[in-house]
């Protein structure tokens, strides 16, 4: 199991996007899935009721948890824990029953959606709240819906209103993080939906970070809230361990505008330099987009990554 992208909201370590498909049980992880190209991914109401079906069997078939969802026109998310270690079959059979559903419905050939899925392990409460809250907020920030809970094809009603219809997403999980009390915690829920409007970030599939941002101006808008829920978890501690040193975004930025990287090979500027180099991969970045970032070629980061700072 390895894990390339270590984060933070705030001071907090975290693990935000794993290279390798993490199939651990009881690894709650936000998941998302896009069409490929332009194509849509649902057209009618049924498409999205046929998506909605086939999550709701492997609820039972794959045992798994779901706790946040929003299905949008050309892709999806998805907040669940599987109770199996059997997640990357899981995925496979929904996105491949569907595409298959979906093709023959509209009589058309080849891929439906752009490639494998993509996970992001929550590994601590604050990430946990945060693709919450990200994932509910996506249909406002697409223009579709003025509120959350207008939008038909999320669970953000679920966490809203008060029902007594059954839904395999279980917003209990997460509105317990907000409050103990299940009236205050869907209000105080509703209400940061409503603050957190216009914080979003980027693109969570187009940007490297999108959440990682949006977890840190979430924490800047509650930080009561998050300073409790950012506490490490029993996962933060068995995936990162005790030797999992990374800076925050301010101090990696900072770092950054410190270091000229055009010249000076002493022997404390090549360890500062590689440490900041490292400090970017294990963010998720390729080595291209760290030369762009840093002003300097890719054949520069290879030189520094070999370089023998002892």
């Amino acid at each position: 199991m390895k894990y390339s992208d270590k984060r933070f909201c705030g001071n907090e370590q975290r693990i935000f996007r794993a290279r390798y498909k993490i199939t651990e049980p009881g690894v709650i992880s936000h998941v998302t899935q896009r069409a490929a190209g332009k194509e849509p991914l649902f057209i009618d109401d049924t498409d999205y009721l046929t998506m909605l079906m086939l999550l709701k069997e492997s609820v039972e078939k794959f045992d798994l948890r779901y706790y946040a969802l929003s299905l949008m026109s050309n892709h999806i998310h998805i907040l669940l824990e599987p109770r199996e270690n059997n997640l990357p079959e899981a995925m496979r059979s929904i996105f491949s029953r569907y595409a298959a559903k979906f093709n023959t419905k509209y009589q058309r050939k080849g891929h439906l959606f752009g490639g494998p899925y993509r996970q992001s392990v929550c590994l601590d409460n604050t990430y946990l709240l945060t693709a919450s809250l990200y994932i509910h907020l996506n249909p406002v920030r697409a223009g579709i819906v003025d509120k959350t809970d207008a939008y038909r094809w999320s669970s953000a009603s679920l966490y809203c209103n008060e029902s007594d219809v059954e839904s395999f997403v279980d917003p209990g999980v997460v509105l317990r993080l907000v409050h103990d009390q299940e009236p205050e915690a869907r209000k105080n829920y509703c209400r940061m939906l409503e603050q957190a409007h216009g914080h979003e970030p980027e693109n969570a599939l187009e940007h490297e970070g999108a959440i990682e941002k949006f977890c840190i101006r979430l924490s800047q808008i509650f930080p009561r809230l998050f300073k409790k829920l950012g506490k490490k978890t029993e996962n933060t501690e068995k995936y990162l361990g005790c030797n999992a040193s990374m800076l925050d975004l301010t101090r990696l930025d900072q770092a950054i505008e410190n270091t000229d990287f055009s010249r000076s090979w002493s022997m404390e500027s090549r360890k500062a330099k590689k440490y900041i180099v490292e400090q970017l991969l294990a963010r998720g970045f390729k080595k291209t987009e760290i030369a762009g970032r840093l002003g300097i070629s890719r054949m520069s980061v290879y030189n520094i990554l070999n370089s023998h700072c002892d």
